[in-house]
C-alpha cells in the first residue's frame, strides 16, 4: 500500500478523540486517522461507472433525503412491465425489443437497489438506520 502525506488542520475536540481512541487501542494515531476513513468512506471500485458520481455525492445529502434515497422504488408501471417479461420469458423466447426492455428494467432495478443500499449504508454510518424506517 502506499501512502501519501497531508497535512489536516482538525479541531481540538476531533484530536482529542482520536487521541484517546488510539490509546485505547494501543496504535498510532495516524493509524487510527486511517482504519477510521478507510471504514467511512465508501468504497466505489465494484459500482457501475454511471453511478460513481451519484453515490459518492449522496454522502452530502440530509438526513431526509437519505431517508428518501432509502425508501425509493421502481414505479408500479416498471415492476409490472419487468414481472410481465419474465414471466413471457418463462413461456417464449423474447423478442429482441422485448429482450432490450428486459434488460433495461434489470439494469434500473439494479441501479435502485444499490442507491437504496447506499442509503441505508449512510444512514448506519450516521446513527440513523433505524429511523430510516420511519417516516
Amino acid at each position: 500500500m502506499t501512502f501519501q502525506t497531508i497535512t489536516l488542520n482538525i479541531p481540538a475536540r476531533v484530536y482529542q478523540r482520536v487521541q484517546r481512541a488510539a490509546e485505547a487501542v494501543q496504535s498510532p494515531i495516524e493509524k487510527v486517522i486511517v482504519e477510521t476513513l478507510d471504514t467511512a468512506l465508501p468504497s466505489l471500485d465494484d459500482v457501475p461507472p454511471e453511478m460513481v458520481d451519484e453515490l459518492a455525492g449522496m454522502s452530502t445529502l440530509s438526513d431526509k433525503s437519505l431517508r428518501q434515497a432509502a425508501r425509493s422504488i421502481m414505479s408500479a408501471k416498471q415492476q409490472a412491465r419487468l414481472r410481465r417479461l419474465s414471466a413471457l420469458q418463462r413461456e417464449r423466447p423474447l423478442k429482441p425489443a422485448e429482450v432490450r426492455q428486459l434488460d433495461g428494467l434489470v439494469n434500473e432495478y439494479a441501479r435502485v437497489t444499490l442507491r437504496k443500499a447506499h442509503a441505508y449504508a449512510l444512514l448506519h454510518k450516521r446513527g440513523l438506520y433505524s429511523a430510516a424506517h420511519s417516516k
